[in-house]
């Protein structure tokens, strides 16, 4: 029925339907209400659900099992670094929970291979911290972008491209690093290629005695949303949490980028960590590293608000997710990305929340 304003008079005191464009406007008006409504209560319902995730305390002893990592930067392997900055992050990590560092030795070529020039001075650094630093692991943090969403990449679906990494990794290996880190993106969930990857690399590594790790994307908060993503998008962004676990039973570490959320609000963020703890901690063996990555950076666009995704947030979702789903779980830890954007309060933050 229409309402009062939409009613007028007729000359001889009846009553007339609107004009088309008195139609129109009311048209509008309920269209824009009913999608602000499609849009606002999904949107609300999510930060509801998330900001109730953070609330609580968390078990006591969910702090670092001093199985952490952190991600160093390419001047480690080109010479940029001295003898003084070895003894320094020695120093730095003897106060902390970390066990591993992702060195950054790559890119790798789109075909897979990997030039010795990429990292000339590798060797004498894996020498140095292995001295500095006796009980560290020093693996080689290889990467490349893949050809997902655009023509240009790594094709993984190419069987030479695979071969080559693989030539690449027993490359690396020989250099002396105790481990590889793979950090491929943007990685499709259930790309079978991928998997098929890590089993030969696995191989490798284990003839080798040395990990395999690898960077992982985030698991789908809502069921198949990595689904929706992909179709309205092009860039389906999660893995679904089956896939996380295919994944996970592949590696010896597994580290999720559990930064980079759009969430604007500390609260929000800490809660988005926190399921995502226990999405992985779920279909994640008990017998493979799991750990949460932390943003020890600042940047403000679409993907990643500074002020929100901050340090002290992120672990205390590490610890609640821990907390609600496997507190005593051994193998588990967070990764710090990245040591060149870090500041003096992202180092306090993560030893005053997790490593005390």
């Amino acid at each position: 029925m229409p309402d009062g304003q939409d009613i007028q008079a007729d000359g001889n005191g009846g009553k007339v339907p609107p004009a088309p464009k008195a139609r129109r406007r009311r048209w509008i008006r309920r269209s824009v209400l009913g999608l602000a409504l499609v849009v606002l209560v999904p949107v609300l319902s999510v930060a509801a659900a998330l900001r109730l995730n953070y609330t609580g305390d968390p078990a006591d002893g969910t702090r670092t099992r001093d199985k952490d990592a952190i991600w160093l930067g390419h001047a480690w392997v080109d010479g940029r670094k001295t003898d003084a900055d070895v003894t320094a992050l020695a120093a730095r990590l003897r106060k902390t929970g970390i066990r591993d560092l992702y060195v950054h030795a790559g890119p790798l070529e789109h075909d897979g291979t990997l030039p010795e020039s990429s990292y000339p001075k590798a060797r004498r650094l894996i020498g140095a911290l292995h001295r500095a630093a006796p009980g560290i692991r020093v693996q080689a943090w290889l990467g490349d972008e893949l050809a997902t969403e655009s023509p240009d990449g790594m094709r993984l679906a190419d069987a030479d491209t695979r071969a080559a990494i693989v030539r690449s990794t027993r490359q690396i290996l020989d250099t002396g690093f105790d481990g590889t880190h793979f950090d491929l993106e943007p990685l499709h969930s259930g790309d079978e290629h991928y998997l098929d990857l890590l089993d030969t690399l696995h191989e490798v590594t284990r003839a080798k005695g040395v990990p395999l790790s690898v960077a992982a994307h985030q698991i789908d908060p809502l069921p198949a949303l990595h689904s929706v993503a992909g179709t309205l998008t092009g860039h389906p962004k999660w893995w679904s949490q089956a896939y996380f676990g295919q994944v996970a039973r592949r590696v010896d570490q597994i580290a999720v980028m559990s930064y980079d959320t759009a969430t604007p609000l500390e609260s929000l963020y800490g809660g988005y960590v926190a399921q995502q703890t226990s999405l992985a901690l779920e279909v994640t063996p008990e017998s493979t590293d799991l750990l949460m990555g932390l943003p020890f950076y600042r940047e403000n666009n679409f993907d990643h608000w500074a002020f929100a995704e901050t340090v002290p947030a992120a672990v205390r979702g590490v610890r609640l997710g821990l907390s609600r789903t496997d507190a005593d779980r051994a193998n588990f830890g967070v990764a710090l990305y990245v040591d060149f954007a870090a500041t003096e309060g992202d180092w306090a933050a993560y030893e005053r929340d997790w490593v005390r």
